[in-house]
């Protein structure tokens, strides 16, 4: 199976081994970053950056899978400004899950514009609290992109001796960012229903992300 995908890309060790595994599944790939600056450094994007320009310049099938898939336009989309307003007493246990349903969303526009089906993520199973089962299916029912998640069944070791083998290992090693803002007791369990109300609340999930993506940058690979 191949198509065409929107890849969430962080600047950590698991996205760009999944976006790795799909080039050489032969998908087409139109890679997204949402940057947390100014409350995190410009680290992550640097990384991301570098990360996919490494890709781009291997040698043998995987290089030449992505001189032919992978977009040499890198989507940045500034979500620090929005990910500040789920941190009030009575959303920010939720605000793992908020930050992913505001990425997927943000997917979501994009893919609208390159015709994609799914969107690609190095998520993997129970790794953090936005990973639990419950988690996950709160998050990709905001997208009716399809989810790609190839890492879903590896643990972290496996992951890691992926990344070493690509080279991206020492690329992407560093301290993460994501959390930035997040809380010391994240919830594990989604509640439909409750995140919905928060985002309402806050202006609506939907117009946070045309917000968020009206301020992109292109980044060219």
């Amino acid at each position: 199976m191949s198509g065409t995908c929107v890849a969430l890309v962080s600047g950590g060790i698991d996205s760009p081994v999944a976006v790795a595994r799909m080039l050489m599944n032969g998908w087409k790939i139109f890679p997204l970053h949402a940057s947390q600056e100014p409350v995190t450094g410009p680290a992550a994007e640097e990384k991301t950056i570098a990360l996919l320009r490494h890709l781009l310049e291997m040698e043998g099938p995987l290089g030449d899978a992505a001189r032919k898939n992978l977009s040499r336009e890198l989507i940045v989309v500034p979500v620090a400004e929005k990910l500040a307003l789920f941190t009030e007493k009575w959303n920010h246990t939720e605000y793992f899950i908020h930050m992913k349903r505001l990425f997927n969303s943000i997917a979501t526009i994009r893919g609208e514009q390159v015709d994609a089906t799914h969107v690609l993520t190095g998520e993997n199973l129970g790794q953090v609290s936005s990973q639990t089962l419950g988690n996950l299916g709160g998050v990709e029912i905001v997208t009716p992109l399809l989810p790609l998640r190839p890492l879903l069944a590896f643990d972290k070791v496996t992951i890691m001796t992926m990344a070493r083998k690509l080279g991206t290992l020492k690329i992407s090693e560093g301290p993460e960012v994501c959390d930035a803002l997040g809380p010391n007791k994240p919830t594990t369990v989604a509640n439909k229903e409750w995140l919905e109300r928060s985002e309402d609340r806050v202006g609506g999930l939907q117009a946070l992300a045309s917000s968020c993506f009206t301020q992109l940058r292109i980044v060219n690979l």
